[in-house]
Parts: structure tokens; C-alpha cells; sequence
């Protein structure tokens, strides 16, 4: 069946990319592309476009990237585009009221959490580092609060002890296009049938800041496994020996007790570095020592035996 609405899409990184994609694929009608502005990338700060912009023009889909919404001319300006529905995935923009009123179907979201559970910035990640065993993706009607507004479509997702922030980000994203299809579907063929949010349920993923990157050795293990899983790769985790900052990847939890102090290095081989933990012990997998680059514990031994022995202490 075919199906006609006129689309406008606000989006940034990669997760929003592989969205457009899918609309694109599926040959929607877009008609423009919102994403945030260029911005200074890598050690030699050039100005980089989004990934959506990047795509958009490949497809030659006009892009709009205004600062914000406050203008009365960017809100002109998406009123003349006259769409049906606005598509919003990570744009990093709040929309004002005078914004979400314009589509004809308002502006619709996909949201990487099983809503009311982890609204806000960060719900990939958060879902990992708390622990929890299942995740999903919801398709939301928006509104003026923070991804308050009704669900349209969810499924859900689980996460296991060896689920990663990119390996969640990446079954999201297949997930979010699928839905994101059938939720536009269902709108040119007036089939939703929307779901108030419960809002005492509701938790909040605050943005990620780059202190809180920093392992507590006086965790346990497991709470420190799942923060090392939930980061990687956006931030990483980082530990701190004789004041240089190393960046763990990859590690495995043990529920031996320990006999050392908190972030002292019990052991180190080629299955890995354990760790007293204020809980249980961690063994590290995969680590970067300053400079270099992520490599297994073998690949450690073999070059930079000296800078990791047993007795050692993070701070």
C-alpha cells in the first residue's frame, strides 16, 4: 500500500541517521532535514557536518540547522514547509509549543527507553549502568514535557550481562527504524491508538558528564562492570595509576571475595587483571594505557609488562 504524508525530520548523530535512512529507503516523502549546526571535530578541530546533514545531502534533501527555535523567523520558516508530521530523533533541540503545533499530525519521537523508564538524555546508557535486564524503543507523540507525551508503538528489548551502550545503540536503532515505519503507517491510515504515560513510573537518564566516567573501586564489581559496558564506546571508563589515566574497555566480573584494598591489582596474566573491588573482584579484558590504543591484556604483557604489576593500586 501506498501511502502519502509529507515529512520533515530533525535529527544529529549517527542514531538519527540510520532513521532518515530508513524513511529514505522506504521512499517517504521528505521534505526537509533539521539537525543541529556544524561543529569542531578531532584533534584539528575542523568543522564537520551531522551525520544526518551528510546523508541528506547525498539524497539532495534541503537542510535547515538554526540554533534554536526562538526566532520567529525559524519558526516561519518550518510553517512554510507545511508538513504532516515532523519526525524527531536525538535532534538536541527542546521544540517549543509553537513548533510541535505546526505538522498536521504534530511531531512524533523515537525514543530509545521503555517509556516512562529513563526519560531524558542519556536512557541507553542509564538502562545499562542501573542494571536493568530489558530496554525497548517507543515511538511517542510529543508535547511540551520531557518525553511525556503518549505512546504510539513499543517493543522491547533485552539487555544481558554482556550488553554494550553500542551494541544496545545498534538493536535500537534497527528496532526504531522498524517502528518508526509502521507508526507512519499507521498515521496516513488514521490507526493509532495513543497510551497516556504512567508518570509515578517514570526515571530520568541525565546527560552523561565526563567526571562520572571515572571508576570507584569501592563498588562492586558488578556496579562497576555495568557502568564500564553502559560507556563504552561514547565516553569509557578511566581509572587513574601513578596520575596517568587509563581507559578500561572490556571486563568481567568475578564474585570471589577479595583480600585486597579497593583498586588494588590482585593478579595480572594473559586471561586479565583482577582488581579488588569493594564488592567482589574484576577481571579487565581490554584496556588503553595513555597515548596508545584499546588492546587486549596479551597484547599489554607483551609490550608494557612493567607498567601493571601485581600490588599496584588505582586510585
Amino acid at each position: 500500500m501506498t501511502y502519502s504524508l509529507s515529512i520533515v525530520f530533525a535529527g544529529t548523530p549517527d542514531f538519527s541517521a540510520d532513521q532518515l535512512n530508513a524513511l529514505i529507503q522506504h521512499q517517504w516523502d521528505i521534505s526537509a532535514v533539521y539537525c543541529q549546526p556544524d561543529r569542531p571535530k578531532g584533534r584539528g578541530k575542523k568543522l564537520l557536518p551531522p551525520p544526518t546533514k551528510a546523508l541528506a545531502l547525498e539524497h539532495n534533501l534541503p537542510v535547515y540547522q538554526p540554533l534554536n527555535f526562538r526566532s520567529q523567523e525559524a519558526i516561519d520558516e518550518l510553517a512554510a514547509l507545511k508538513p504532516d508530521v515532523m519526525v524527531v530523533v536525538a535532534y538536541g533541540l527542546l521544540l517549543p509549543e509553537s513548533v510541535l503545533s505546526i505538522p498536521t499530525y504534530g511531531c512524533i519521537n523515537v525514543h530509545a527507553s521503555s517509556l516512562p523508564r529513563w526519560r531524558g538524555a542519556a536512557p541507553i546508557e542509564r538502562a545499562i549502568e542501573a542494571g536493568d535486564t530489558e530496554t525497548g524503543v517507543t515511538i511517542m507523540q510529543m508535547d511540551k514535557g520531557l518525553d511525556t507525551g503518549d505512546m504510539l508503538l513499543h517493543e522491547s528489548l533485552p539487555i544481558t550481562s554482556k550488553t554494550t551502550g553500542d551494541s544496545l545503540r545498534a538493536a535500537m536503532s534497527t528496532l526504531g527504524a522498524d517502528l518508526l515505519i509502521k507508526t507512519l503507517e499507521h498515521i496516513a491510515s488514521q490507526q493509532l491508538k495513543p497510551i497516556k504515560q504512567d508518570d509515578s513510573l517514570a526515571t530520568y537518564a541525565k546527560k552523561i558528564v565526563k567526571p562520572e566516567t571515572g571508576i570507584d573501586w569501592q563498588q562492586s564489581c558488578h556496579a562497576i562492570d555495568q557502568k564500564i559496558r553502559a560507556f563504552n564506546s561514547h565516553y569509557v571508563c578511566f581509572t587513574v595509576l601513578d596520575n596517568q589515566r587509563i581507559k578500561i574497555w572490556e571486563a568481567q566480573p568475578m564474585d570471589s571475595p577479595s583480600s585486597g584494598e579497593p583498586g588494588e591489582i590482585l593478579s595480572i596474566d594473559k586471561n586479565g587483571i583482577v582488581v579488588a573491588c569493594g564488592e567482589g573482584q574484576l577481571s579487565i579484558q581490554k584496556i588503553q594505557l595513555p597515548g596508545g590504543k584499546a588492546i587486549n591484556i596479551q597484547a599489554l604483557l607483551n609490550g608494557n609488562k612493567h607498567l601493571l604489576t601485581q600490588g599496584c593500586r588505582f586510585e
